[in-house]
């Protein structure tokens, strides 16, 4: 089974909606998901032998959606998060 890598961002709640699109157009990429959407914390998940491809588009989306990287949550912060 392949692993994958995540990465956690903070963006303007208005512009999640913007990176899902953006990231589901590039077919298998990335993968995201709002963590906590009043906080408009999101997950984004990539193969590892996708890494040079995701981290390219990851940081065009840090500037153009406003986004910064942070620290994964802590662990049972969010229950269904595995």
């Amino acid at each position: 089974m392949e692993s994958f890598e995540k990465r956690h961002f903070l963006l303007p709640r208005g512009e999640i909606g913007y990176l899902r699109f953006i990231l589901e157009s590039y077919d298998g990429l990335a993968f995201v998901r709002t963590l906590d959407p009043r906080q408009a914390l999101v997950e984004i998940a990539f193969s590892r032998s996708r890494r040079a491809d995701a981290e390219a588009l990851l940081a065009a989306l840090v500037c153009e959606c406003a986004m910064y990287p942070v620290p994964p949550p802590a662990p049972g912060r969010y229950p269904d998060i595995a």
